[in-house]
């Protein structure tokens, strides 16, 4: 396994597990949000352009649900 499937399959796995584990915490949806980069890192550099793009749009969404979730914390305090 070459380095890079290595870092892609790390990635994917640390994408796949903090989605799984995203309602327990606000942090792990930014977990996921740098999952989700590192994932548009990986599409890059091997050459998947299209998968580069949408994992970084997937990030992007990512934060902007754990600033939402952020604020919707600190309203309730």
């Amino acid at each position: 396994m070459s380095r890079l499937t290595g870092f892609g399959l790390f990635a994917v796995a640390a994408m796949l597990v903090t989605y799984a584990l995203e309602s327990r915490s606000r942090w792990f949806i930014l977990a996921f949000a740098f999952s989700c980069a590192l994932g548009s890192v990986y599409g890059f550099l091997q050459g998947a352009w299209p998968f580069g793009l949408v994992e970084g749009v997937w990030s992007a969404v990512a934060v902007q649900r754990w600033w939402t979730k952020r604020g919707l914390e600190h309203q309730s305090n």
